[in-house]
This record gives structure tokens, sequence and C-alpha cells, in this order.
């Protein structure tokens, strides 16, 4: 039985294995990396297309490190969406006091009018009430 698979497959990597990241650990064991050594990590979670937690672990970065270096470069990689607020002082005056027309309607109904577009609708129900049974 022969094998199909070509001897230019040497460049894929398996899924489990990462590439040397740059960064140092201290006495500690606390990762320590430079500005620059970030941004090569970062640029190199952008193409593995992996999640950031998968990527952290198998870098051998504390996830929650990882996740403040990805949102500090995103948060400076693109600007803010939303548009500064911008306030504006607005000064309303109060609405002038229309006197209420009030026609009193016998049985003791009242009806008040405060806009000039009622008036023809009271004209109308007056005209209605009358007109006998």
């Amino acid at each position: 039985m022969t094998s199909t698979i070509g001897s230019d497959c040497s460049s894929v990597m398996p899924a489990g294995v990462m590439p040397k990241l740059p960064v140092t650990m201290d006495t500690k064991g606390r990762v320590r990396s430079s500005k620059e050594q970030r941004r090569v990590i970062l640029a190199e979670f952008e193409r593995s297309g992996v999640s950031a937690a998968q990527f952290a672990q198998r870098s051998g970065v504390k996830y929650s490190t990882f996740a403040a270096w990805v949102q500090r470069y995103r948060r400076t990689k693109r600007p803010s969406l939303k548009p500064p607020v911008r306030l504006l002082e607005a000064v309303v005056a109060p609405a002038p006091l229309i006197p209420a027309l009030q026609v009193q309607l016998p049985g003791g109904a009242r009806l008040e009018i405060r806009e000039a577009s009622q008036v023809a609708l009271v004209a109308a129900l007056v005209r209605a009430l009358e007109k006998p049974c």
C-alpha cells in the first residue's frame, strides 16, 4: 500500500502544537513580555483561527492575562464606533395658558374646549342637542 501524502505537508502543524512564542518567565513563573512581544503573540493569535482560551492554553499564557492583552489590542486597533457625546442646553418656554371655553349643557354636563379646532365639533354637538327627539 502506498501513501498519497506528499512531502509538502510538513509545513502543517498538528492541532496541539504551537510555535515558540517570544515570552519570558520570571522566577515566580509569571509571564513577562514587552509590547513588541505581545504584538507578535497577538498577530499569531489572529492568524491561528482558534479561540482565545485555546490559544492561551496552548501558548502557556494564563487566559486572564491573554484576554486582557486581546482587549487592549482590539481597543487600540479599531477606534470607538460611538460618536462622542455632545451636550446642548435647550430652554423651553412654558406654553401660554389658553383660557378654556366652558359650555354648560342641560342636565349638568359640562364641556371644556382648549383648542380652536374643537369649536366646530362643539357647535355640531349643540345643534344636534337642539333637535327634538
